[in-house]
C-alpha cells in the first residue's frame, strides 16, 4: 500500500506529501523519539502526537514511510517546510492514536 492510498483509505489530511507513491509497510506507534529511532521500521507508518522539529529528524533517521500526527495535532510552518525539505510524509488525523491505529489495521 502507498502513502496515497492509506491518505485515501482512512481519510487522513494530508499536512505534506512529498512522495505519496512511497510504499508502507507496518506501523510504529510512539512518542519517545529515543525509542521510535531505535525500533520503528523502515518504511513504516510512524503514529504520533509529537509535532515538534524533532518529528522531522526522527522520521529522516528512521526512514519512516510517513508520520501519522494523531488526535488533530498540526506542525507549525518551521517544522512543515523541514519535512517538506527531507521529502517526509506527514498526515493528519483527527482521530485519537488508538482508533487511528485501528483504521489501519490489516492494511500495511
Amino acid at each position: 500500500m502507498t502513502v496515497n492510498e492509506l491518505k485515501e483509505s482512512c481519510g487522513f489530511e494530508i499536512i505534506c506529501m512529498p512522495d505519496g507513491e512511497r510504499e508502507v509497510s507496518g506501523c510504529y506507534i510512539g512518542d519517545l523519539l529515543s525509542w521510535v529511532m531505535g525500533r520503528a521500521e523502515e518504511d513504516n507508518a510512524w503514529i504520533t502526537i509529537m509535532s515538534n522539529i524533532n518529528v522531522a529528524a526522527v522520521a529522516s533517521l528512521s526512514d519512516v514511510a510517513c508520520v501519522i500526527l494523531a488526535e488533530g495535532v498540526k506542525l507549525d510552518d518551521e517544522v512543515k517546510n523541514t519535512a517538506e525539505q527531507k521529502g517526509i510524509n506527514v498526515l493528519c488525523s483527527q482521530k485519537p492514536i488508538y482508533e487511528t491505529a485501528l483504521a489501519i489495521s490489516g492494511m500495511v
